[in-house]
């Protein structure tokens, strides 16, 4: 298939064709856009040839088409400097003003706009122009998902009466540490160091990269019950486990979760995880004035840009900031 009606009858996108002439959201999904003019045609037609013989997958081809023509369909309409499909600047200047008409007059999404912006970089790389200078929107980033402080409490006092001190001590670790799951699972006997009234713990982070993180009282009492316990199960000889499964082996990842299933099921809590705890450590050290460099150092995250994602508001502190307002009754 290489006309433009064999892609027009596959590949309309729910959010566009006409968008030049089209009030956002009011085009029926499936509806046929405005038709390009007789030079326009031509080039979608042209593209579509060049893009039916690219490695692409089908639905590549499906979208890259829907969004070319879309592109070419605001072209027509659109009041632009020079010849964008055959001037590299003036191609660079269309397709700015045309992820400016995406974002304020068809309000797109920013992922929307940069799939119509990937869809033209291989347009104009396929005419020879290579890709268009225009930067992506920047995404939205998800804030990291942390326990409120009611469930906190609700965490710890579960953990507090759980039997297994090894279990109290690995449940207590991401919330007071911030290991990974798979940083806690990996430690040895050598890498906790406990003292009357300090301790450390020594994780091996991404990459094999150690770093030392001081421990809580609450984690050290939990960690000096454990190693007493510990001295009791099988493999305890053997094995430099820290943590053991009831066989005398390491505690896998897999039985780690389990233990964490368990304590939350206690609680009532169904975002309790590992993952959640780790990131209530950080999103509490953060909130509470911690340097971000010093998160990142207890986290061990070599950007600093992933440890400032646990400054961005959740939806729980939008709420709370409008009941800030005042309300005449």
């Amino acid at each position: 298939m290489t006309s433009e009606n064999a892609y027009e009858r596959v590949a309309q996108d729910p959010e566009s064709t006409s968008e030049n002439t089209q009030t956002p959201g009011s085009r029926r999904r499936g509806a046929r856009g405005t038709p390009l003019p007789g030079e326009l045609a031509a080039v979608l037609a042209d593209y579509l040839a060049r893009l039916e013989r690219a490695p692409l997958s089908t639905e590549s081809r499906r979208t890259y088409a829907s969004k070319v023509r879309q592109y070419l369909a605001w072209l027509a309409a659109a009041d632009v400097d020079g010849d964008p499909l055959a001037d590299p600047a003036a191609r660079d200047w269309a397709v700015r003003d045309y992820r400016t008409h995406l974002v304020t007059v068809a309000k797109r999404k920013p992922t929307t706009v940069n799939n119509a912006l990937a869809a033209l970089d291989d347009f104009y790389t396929r005419r020879g122009l290579g890709p268009a200078n225009a930067d992506r929107l920047d995404l939205p980033t998800s804030t990291r998902r942390s326990l409120p402080q009611r469930a906190q409490t609700r965490w710890l006092r579960a953990v507090a009466q759980e039997p297994s001190a090894r279990d109290r001590a690995l449940a207590l670790l991401p919330f007071y540490a911030g290991p990974r799951i798979a940083e806690t699972v990996r430690l040895d006997l050598d890498d906790v160091r406990l003292s009357a009234r300090k301790g450390e713990l020594r994780l091996l982070g991404k990459g094999g990269k150690p770093r030392w993180v001081p421990l809580h009282p609450e984690l050290r009492a939990a960690l000096a019950a454990w190693l007493e316990e510990r001295r009791t199960w099988p493999g305890a000889q053997e094995n430099p486990a820290l943590f053991l499964n009831r066989r005398g082996g390491r505690l896998s990842v897999r039985g780690a979760r389990d233990v964490f299933a368990r304590i939350a099921d206690a609680a009532g809590l169904d975002a309790a995880t590992a993952h959640a705890l780790r990131h209530t450590f950080a999103t509490t050290l953060v909130r509470g004035g911690t340097d971000l460099v010093i998160v990142a150092e207890l986290l061990g995250h070599a950007r600093l840009e992933t440890t400032r994602g646990y400054t961005r508001p959740s939806a729980e502190d939008r709420e709370r900031a409008l009941d800030l307002l005042p309300v005449d009754r």
